[in-house]
């Protein structure tokens, strides 16, 4: 595991279960929330599902688990792949309380068992802002397609690069030139909801971020074909740029 890796684990190990049972309550009272409509515990995510049931996913650092569990809710065969233990703990129990099966590997996402997982899944689905916490996109795109049927396809829904100029989703976090490459310590998101003194304990993420025709040439020079790439308003401002989707399939070579 590299360094920065080392890292992300460490912060997202820090605190990382009694959060979730801070922010969405405990497994049980989450489960039936979810479980009264799984698709709207999806957001717009679910539109973006031809179909659930059978389907198998591969949800890429799904945390603890809240989209998972609405998958599998909807009938998916989900495997979540997170850095985090304590992401699992609560994840495992979530999924207990809603009596739906659920896959979860605690791994470097960079360090998937390809030798297991190569091939295996219909749908690569990410959200919640996960990109900036790899250095490389390429070799991230990379395991994305490795991990695919040749007829399965990615869905990638992240904050939208503007965030680098303008923090319009309140996030607290320091800006940056958009074209800026830095690689650089970045709070952990949840820290800002501590007190300033709990608040200042919390380990630092390493972190880059990215712009848009990075993110998109990262996806297409991997092997991908980009199908669909849809921007959606800040839930704070909707006249500004809060979140992207994209939709990319492999590149499906000649027999």
């Amino acid at each position: 595991m590299i360094e920065s890796s080392k890292q992300n684990k460490k912060a997202w190990e820090f605190n990382a279960y009694d959060f979730w049972l801070k922010e969405s309550g405990q497994p049980a009272e989450k489960a039936q929330k979810i479980l009264a409509n799984p698709a709207r515990s999806l957001r717009f995510h679910a539109s973006y599902f031809s179909s659930f049931q059978g389907v198998k996913v591969a949800n890429i650092c799904g945390s603890c688990g809240k989209k998972a569990v609405a998958l599998a809710a909807l009938g998916a065969d989900v495997t979540v792949f997170d850095i985090s233990e304590e992401n699992k703990k609560y994840a495992m129990e979530l999924a207990q309380a809603a009596k739906v099966p659920l896959h979860y590997e605690v791994c470097d996402v960079l360090e998937i068992d390809l030798k297991k997982y190569a091939g295996h899944f219909d749908v690569v689905y990410m959200e919640g802002g996960i990109l900036h916490y790899f250095h490389d996109l390429s070799a991230f795109m990379q395991i994305m397609g490795a991990l695919l049927k040749p007829e399965g396809f990615m869905i990638l829904s992240d904050f939208h690069p503007f965030l680098k100029i303008y923090d319009v989703l309140d996030f607290q976090q320091p800006l940056r030139g958009y074209f800026s490459k830095e690689i650089f310590e970045g709070e952990m998101p949840h820290a800002r909801f501590y007190d300033e003194e709990t608040r200042n304990t919390f380990p630092k993420c390493s972190l880059r971020k990215y712009t848009i025709s990075e993110i998109i040439n990262a996806v297409i020079q991997s092997g991908f074909i980009l199908k669909k790439f849809d921007e959606h308003p800040a839930w704070t401002n909707p006249d500004l740029p809060g979140e992207f989707t994209l939709i990319a399939a492999p590149c499906k070579t000649p027999d």
